[in-house]
């Protein structure tokens, strides 16, 4: 008979499985509950957990129950109203009591508030990914491994001979020899002083201090022999120099978006959008341990706003998409170096543009912006390839950190953006 005893860690008065079972279940409703919660987010709030409601309606189960009408005989403890025969009128049932605060006030009924529940951060993140084709990839190649730096850390006893300090192995050696030796060299020096002393004092025919001298002579010989059988270098005065490796961050980064926000690009356009650059920002906070975003919005001006207004301003206007290419380029020469960041970009639009601006949007690109980024990815939020398209389809051709990809539906968002940033080992197989 084996016994398994599942010792995972829960917190107090919760059960994995059936929170588990639960997620499985109510899987529609938690959907739309993140939904809501991440349209009133911005990116860098996006990978905390959230408290989501579900409505009590939703939560209801099927059961058994006695339909009207039969005959039954029932037992009322401590009735003193009824008595055998008598019809028992149904409660009548308000509106109140319901729950959720709806309602008027009632003395009968029963109802319930809406249900609560705590998502943590990798559940909150599972289910916003879920409808993006492959959610469990985004643990995999969104985590990243920081690069490991060594330094000097002291010195150790053992090591390799390259590491071998020599300077600081002679100084142990002769700390060593000075401490083994040093009773030893005080006994010699007394020893030497009553020699000469003895000698000065001898007096002819004194056999008594010929024997003392004698003595001191041979105690003389046999301390010197001690100090000289001190090893000059012993293996336990050497020393390396030590080195320790630490978790370094690649380097910095900085993510320039740019967004069309033109009369043509409607909400669901701009939701594609804003699902990109969430999940691009995720990939770049996991590589770099500084990271920064700059935001650019353009119809035919273009301007460097923060979060809430890249996302949620209701300016619109024609489309010049150069303006926001010639803006990228002034704000990297002013406060972004190249040999000091690495600079990405990615750009999301439906694609029109005024006709006489796509020619100076490829020229740009070739000449200014691609000899100065590490990847520049255009994502084409709607079907139809329109002039833009077709200038970018030749940088393509000759960039190989130019990439272009099309998401038209939400589900296409995450597929798109895995094949715009794979590893260089995945793209060669």
């Amino acid at each position: 008979m084996q016994q398994i005893i599942d010792r995972r860690l829960a917190g107090k008065n919760k059960s994995i499985g059936n929170r588990e079972r639960f997620l499985r279940r109510y899987k529609e409703q938690i959907r739309e509950a993140v939904k809501r919660a991440i349209d009133g987010r911005g990116i860098r709030d996006i990978e905390r957990g959230e408290n989501i409601h579900i409505p009590k309606r939703d939560l209801t189960e099927p059961v058994f129950g006695h339909g009207q009408g039969g005959i039954r005989e029932t037992v009322h403890p401590g009735n003193q109203d009824y008595v055998r025969g008598d019809r028992i009128e149904r409660p009548k049932g308000g509106a109140g009591g319901k729950g959720s605060g709806k309602g008027q006030a009632s003395d009968s009924g029963e109802g319930g508030d809406d249900f609560v529940f705590a998502l943590s951060k990798e559940e909150f993140m599972q289910v916003f990914f879920d409808d993006l084709a492959l959610p469990d990839l985004v643990r995999t190649q969104l985590a990243e491994m920081p690069e490991w730096k060594s330094h000097r850390a002291g010195y150790s006893n053992d090591g390799t001979p390259s590491n071998l300090s020599v300077v600081r192995s002679m100084r142990g050696a002769l700390g060593r020899r000075i401490a083994l030796g040093m009773g030893s060299r005080r006994e010699l020096h007394t020893l030497e002083e009553e020699l000469v002393l003895c000698r000065q004092t001898l007096q002819p025919g004194d056999a008594v201090a010929l024997l003392h001298i004698d003595d001191l002579v041979q105690r003389i010989g046999a301390l010197r022999a001690r100090i000289e059988r001190i090893p000059y270098l012993d293996p336990i005065d050497l020393r390396y120099r030590n080195r320790v490796r630490t978790p370094v961050p690649t380097s910095k980064a900085v993510m320039f978006c740019l967004m069309d926000v033109s009369g043509s690009m409607d909400e669901g356009r701009k939701e594609l959008s804003k699902r990109f650059f969430i999940l691009l920002y995720l990939f770049l906070t996991r590589h770099y341990e500084k990271i920064e975003l700059v935001f650019i919005r353009h119809h035919t001006q273009a301007a460097e706003v923060d979060e809430q207004n890249f996302f949620h301003a209701r300016e619109t206007g024609g489309t010049v998409v150069s303006s926001a290419l010639v803006l990228m380029e002034e704000i990297i020469k002013a406060r972004y170096a190249p040999t000091e960041w690495n600079i990405y970009g990615a750009q999301a639009s439906d694609g029109d543009n005024w006709h006489h601006d796509s020619g100076r949007c490829r020229e740009l690109l070739s000449d200014k912006l691609l000899p100065l980024v590490r990847y520049f990815a255009y994502v084409q939020v709607a079907e139809e390839e329109q002039n833009l398209w077709q200038e970018y389809m030749h940088l393509q051709a000759q960039h190989k950190h130019f990439a272009m990809r099309k998401a038209t539906e939400p589900s296409q968002i995450y597929p798109v953006f895995r094949d715009l940033f794979k590893k260089e080992s995945a793209k060669a197989a």
